[in-house]
């Protein structure tokens, strides 16, 4: 599974929904080590988070320039308007 998400990532392709899977797991496991009293542990809980905030930056960011979404789908582009002067 682990393999399968990284691939797809790697590559660009439903790059929002790969990354929620991912951050979803890794919370799946890490939940389990906040109730650990062992001190090793606290490392691995970090690395934990960090990998589930990255994964929720992904889901908020979707793919790159260069990702097959991009091909696929097209980019995305924001436009903000000019702020209208106060009369």
């Amino acid at each position: 599974m682990e393999l399968l998400v990284g691939i797809i990532l790697v590559t660009g392709f439903l790059t929002p929904i790969a990354a929620a899977v991912a951050a979803i797991r890794t919370l799946c496991i890490g939940l389990p080590l906040l109730s650990a009293q062992d001190a090793t542990l606290h490392a691995d809980e970090f690395a934990l988070l960090y990998l589930t905030v990255l994964s929720v930056a992904l889901v908020l960011l979707g793919p790159g320039a260069f990702s097959i979404d991009a091909c696929l789908f097209g980019r995305r582009e924001i436009i903000i308007p000019k702020s209208r002067p106060e009369t």
